[in-house]
């Protein structure tokens, strides 16, 4: 007998394949005397469509809505029906005795699985495999501790609960909102509030109205020092700020305190999913989608760093045993130097990295064990694993630590600060930088200088001042960094104080959706990129305007995830979950129904439809911009080419065909009918 394993992509099953020896190649899968590993194509099998429960439903209609099935149904995804059939004939085989569910590690993953095995019936005993790296090691540890499949029931309750989450309410809100304003609107309960933060900031951004405001800077030849008094260092008139400069440019002050203090800086914490791919956008102008996608080869493809789609940024204690191995496999290139004071010691690491209370599914993502070979890597993997690679040492390395002078100088009874510090130790800083958000600079804080040795009392002369004049900013506009951070810290827009305190663990989305989120939102066309910043459309601005209240504020979103995490831990029931959703569900359609809200698309090109003769709408489509008829019953779509006519046909060949049989161009002929008699004459022709 045998057992079958199920993984989620074809590359993961070859390499689980190789490792415990399955070389027999079948269609499909790979077999051993012991094992046969199979595959699923990312998902196999997903809810039913609305016209699976009732082919009325295949038309848009607002008496239809909301619909809501009294069971969910499942089906199998035509396009990969056939890695399915292959699935469930191996499940039906007398030889198998149990299952492995080797998907991704995670709530996602395990739906996966759970859809298959539902839909094929499968009855026979199963189990999980859970590991956080693609290494040969931690594949054979962890077949060799398998864990009951039944121990994973919550987190495959929590992953139906999200998805028929995301049916009811993404598929009844975009019907309703299309159906009511007659345009292609879509609406969704991450997606939405995501945007409603982006077009809020955009508005913030045209509403400010900028002020010019004055800062004092003296100079007292050793060092340099800002005015401040108990408002801060800004002055809102010239005249006073005149008048200060006037009253202390060339007298004489004292240094009234100084203050030397030993500090230090403690290490970045290891990286998540959201904070790494908010460096790279920071530092490389990626993606969190691009970030993504070349994570998951180094996780899969090289096996050079663990588990990609994790929320935490600590490991448990049982992964300190293997640090020294990760640090060896590393111990390559740039990174050797920094590498050898680590192995020379006992490492020890404290509650910044070695955190179980902080460690859910998957601990931070750090190296494996992996013998590093640079060679293999292309540019763009290198630079991301050079970002991993850095902050595990950076958090192995000491504090960075300096002695910090603050001192006040007085002059005609008005104050002036100075700041600097000296270096004691490098620590950290040695191995990583760290760039900080654009939002999270303080204009306030006082500029570093080297000050040399100064006492208490000591008479100073100011030897010049300057008046610098500068005006107050707007909030800068989101990037995908900053907004990964707004998504994962939405408490912010929650009002209610309890709810606000008991989502700061959830937010907007998870760490493996909020790229998908961020791209959904750009192919839609409800934002763009403009170089690193990211813009509200038209549309996008209206459809805020259009979603029902309930449906634009984190909050409602926020709750979701909080009982999903609930759900996941056992805590909390997917019943409850499900019938509130549906009572949400009901609320957000009326309210869409009732809206007063008049909608004008902005996207109208000067094409008219063939079949239907109405103006068609400019639209993105998976290989390029596509015209669109307006009109959801006619439903043409074609390529957005012009021909020397004016059609804008499917393909070359069409504008061929009228350029070709079309010897003359009527005015007021309809294109549409154009190309149809150049068709037939082609046809008379043969």
């Amino acid at each position: 007998m045998k057992s079958l394993v199920l993984a989620e992509k074809p590359s993961v099953a070859r390499e689980i394949a190789r490792v415990l020896k399955c070389q027999q190649k079948g269609k499909g899968y790979l077999e051993g005397n012991r094992y046969v590993v199979t595959w699923a194509l990312g998902h196999l099998v997903t809810l039913a469509e609305p016209d699976d429960y009732d082919q009325r439903l295949k038309q848009w209609r607002m008496e239809d809505l909301p619909m809501l099935p009294g069971k969910m149904k499942l089906k199998v995804i035509r396009q990969t029906s056939h890695q399915y059939q292959v699935v469930k004939g191996l499940m039906k085989r007398n030889d198998i005795k149990d299952l492995v569910i080797a998907t991704d590690a995670g709530r996602e993953g395990e739906l996966v699985a759970r859809w298959i095995m539902e839909m094929a019936q499968w009855k026979k005993p199963f189990y999980r495999l859970w590991i956080s790296s693609q290494t040969d090691t931690a594949i054979m540890e962890g077949f060799s501790h398998l864990q009951p499949g039944k121990a994973f029931n919550n987190l495959y309750d929590a992953a139906v609960c999200r998805a028929e989450a995301d049916w009811l309410i993404g598929l009844n809100v975009t019907r309703t909102l299309t159906c009511k304003f007659n345009a292609q609107l879509n609406a969704g309960r991450v997606q939405t509030p995501t945007l409603a933060m982006i077009v809020e900031r955009e508005r913030e951004i045209k509403n400010f109205k900028p002020v010019d405001y004055w800062t004092i800077r003296a100079d007292f030849a050793g060092y340099f020092g800002d005015w401040r008094d108990s408002s801060g260092g800004r002055l809102y008139e010239l005249a006073r700020a005149q008048a200060i400069a006037d009253r202390v440019t060339g007298q004489t002050g004292t240094i009234k305190e100084v203050k030397t203090e030993a500090k230090q800086e403690p290490p970045p914490l290891a990286y998540d999913l959201t904070e790494l791919q908010r460096d790279a956008n920071r530092r490389f102008g990626w993606s969190a989608q691009k970030t993504l996608a070349i994570l998951q080869d180094l996780y899969e493809k090289h096996k050079l760093v663990t588990y990609p789609r994790t929320d935490s940024r600590y490991i448990s204690s049982d992964i300190v045993p293997t640090l020294p191995a990760r640090l060896a496999g590393m111990n390559r290139g740039p990174y050797a130097a920094l590498v050898k004071p680590l192995l020379e010691k006992t490492l020890s690491p404290g509650k910044r990295l070695v955190d179980n209370a902080k460690v859910s599914d998957h601990h931070a993502i750090i190296p494996t064990e992996q013998t590093l070979n640079l060679g293999s890597l292309d540019e763009e993997e290198k630079r991301l694993y050079d970002l991993i690679a850095r902050r595990f040492l950076a958090v192995l390395y000491p504090p960075h630590r300096y002695q910090q002078t603050t001192m006040t100088t007085i002059v005609n009874g008005e104050n002036f600060y100075s700041r600097g510090r000296t270096e004691v130790e490098r620590g950290w800083k040695a191995v990583q930088a760290v760039l900080a958000d654009k939002e999270d600079k303080d204009e306030e804080r006082l500029p570093e200088q080297a000050l040399s040795a100064h006492r208490r009392g000591e008479a100073v002369t100011v030897q010049s001042c300057k008046i610098n004049k500068q005006r107050t900013k707007p909030p800068g506009r989101y990037t995908e960094a900053t907004l990964l951070t707004a998504m994962e810290h939405c408490g912010k827009w929650v009002e209610d104080e309890e709810l606000r305190e008991s989502i700061k663990g959830s937010g907007l989305g998870t760490p493996a959706t909020r790229a998908e989120i961020i791209e959904k939102l750009i192919h839609t066309s409800y934002i763009e990129r403009h170089g690193k910043e990211l813009l509200p459309t038209s549309k996008g601005i209206q459809l805020i305007g259009l979603a029902p209240p309930a449906l634009r504020s984190p909050e409602l979103t926020a709750q979701w995830e909080q009982r999903l995490a609930d759900i996941a831990k056992g805590r909390a029931k997917r019943s409850g979950f499900i019938a509130d959703i549906r009572r949400d569900t009901s609320e957000l359609v009326e309210a869409v129904k009732n809206s007063q809200t008049v909608y004008k698309a902005d996207n109208i090109s000067k094409s008219k439809c063939p079949q239907c003769g109405k103006f068609m709408l400019i639209v993105n489509g998976k290989r390029g911009r596509m015209l669109s008829c307006p009109d959801r019953d006619c439903g043409h779509r074609q390529p957005e080419k012009e021909n020397p006519y004016g059609y804008k046909g499917e393909s070359r060949a069409n504008q061929k065909l009228i350029a070709r049989y079309s010897d003359q161009e009527e005015l007021g002929t309809n294109l549409g009918d154009l190309f149809k008699a150049a068709l037939a004459k082609k046809q008379e022709e043969k």
